[in-house]
């Protein structure tokens, strides 16, 4: 008969039972590390991937102009007292513009008509794309880069320039306006004039 004050000792798991178990809950970490990495790559993949792809062409199609869209209008060549359009010294103009929910900065620009123009525009958020009624010409607005193109307006007129890259709840209502007058027209307007439509 078993003595009443005699314990019961179980005996540890052998050592290899041990082992295996820790190597199973090692095994369930790495494998949820793995799942969580390969989402999170995914994720970006689908998400963020095709903007830096298309940042990153404009940066190699238009060479190192980067810019910072924090400070955009605190200096450099997009403070507000350089926005609009600008005669170069070799006869042609620069219209400088800056992208912003919901609107372009300036909302309005004129250019002398049949003068070739080079359009220099940046974002200050989201990538915007400003088309130009009446003709083929759109322009990609991207933050952190400045986009160039070279435009010509054959005849003077009005030209509405919507944007046509969704950018959020107000993209509707995000538009600017060129007008194209004749070269000597251009020249008597004076630089807040070329800026501001209603002055005409």
């Amino acid at each position: 008969m078993p003595n009443s004050n005699s314990k019961v000792v179980l005996a540890p798991p052998p050592a290899e039972e041990e082992s295996a178990g820790e190597v199973k809950s090692s095994a369930r970490k790495m494998i949820r590390v793995a799942l969580i990495s390969i989402t999170l790559v995914c994720v970006w993949l689908t998400v963020r991937f095709p903007f830096q792809a298309e940042s990153g062409l404009e940066y190699l199609l238009n060479g190192p102009n980067s810019v910072n869209p924090q400070t955009l209008h605190l200096r450099g060549e997009f403070v507000e007292s350089n926005l609009g359009s600008n005669e170069d010294a070799d006869g042609g103009v620069t219209v400088r513009m800056i992208a912003e929910q919901y609107l372009f900065v300036p909302q309005c620009v004129v250019v002398p008509s049949g003068v070739p123009i080079r359009f220099r525009i940046t974002s200050a958020d989201v990538v915007h794309k400003l088309t130009i009624s009446g003709t083929e010409d759109q322009i990609k607005a991207v933050p952190g880069y400045v986009v160039e193109t070279r435009l010509q307006f054959p005849r003077a007129g009005v030209y509405e320039m919507p944007c046509h890259e969704f950018c959020g709840p107000g993209h509707y209502t995000m538009r600017s306006r060129l007008i194209a007058v004749p070269p000597e027209a251009f020249r008597n307007l004076s630089r807040e004039a070329r800026r501001d439509c209603a002055l005409q």
